[in-house]
């Protein structure tokens, strides 16, 4: 690494000792956020886990309605109703933040449903309209949860590359560039008392 080379001088040294507790810093940081995010992505996956099995009952509990209403009423007339019908969900996607990693956040809320106005309609046409309605509101709810899920794992993943970068490539590479540089300058020193001590013995003699 072209920054880690070094004159073997003793103000480069305490340039890369500093360095290097920056280096351990910035790794103890990444560190605690990549806890931190792990922990947040389990705590997602038992919430994603509920939020699928609501949604997948709520759609099973819609269908089987509609089945009785098609039952009752027929597929031409149920055809006929829906296009009289009105929206019975209401939706907002907002963005939301978790330890610096934005989602969007689907907030969805069930709306009174308003009568159709057509003869013929069966009671449960209007019970298989508020069965989906509901399973609207579980399906954004599964996918707030999914896509948080989704760009958590992916900035976990992302610390964890850090994490590894940092604690098994930078700072043992600044480390072995320092104990070189350190080795040098004890070399030089010994060689500096060397030459020293045999100037005092000439000048002794």
């Amino acid at each position: 690494m072209s920054r880690l080379r070094a004159a073997p001088t003793k103000s480069a040294l305490l340039s890369l000792r500093k360095q290097v507790r920056f280096l351990e810093a910035g790794h103890a940081l990444l560190e605690r956020k990549r806890e931190l995010l792990t922990r947040l992505v389990y705590e997602h996956i038992k919430e994603y886990q509920a939020r699928k099995s609501a949604a997948q009952q709520s759609i099973a509990t819609a269908y089987r309605w509609l089945s009785i209403a098609e039952l009752r009423m027929g597929d031409r007339s149920i055809a006929q109703a829906t296009l009289g019908a009105t929206a019975s969900v209401e939706m907002k996607v907002l963005p939301r933040r978790a330890l610096g990693v934005q989602y969007p956040s689907v907030e969805a809320r069930l709306i009174p449903p308003k009568p159709v106005g057509l003869l013929g309609t069966d009671p449960t046409f209007d019970e298989a309209r508020h069965a989906f309605a509901e399973a609207a509101v579980h399906l954004a709810e599964l996918a707030t949860v999914e896509m948080a899920l989704y760009r958590l794992i992916s900035e976990q993943r992302k610390a964890q590359k850090r994490v590894n970068a940092l604690k098994y490539n930078i700072i043992p590479s600044y480390q072995k560039v320092i104990k070189r540089i350190a080795e040098a300058l004890e070399e030089e020193e010994r060689g500096t008392l060397f030459q020293i001590k045999r100037l005092r013995e000439a000048a002794g003699n």
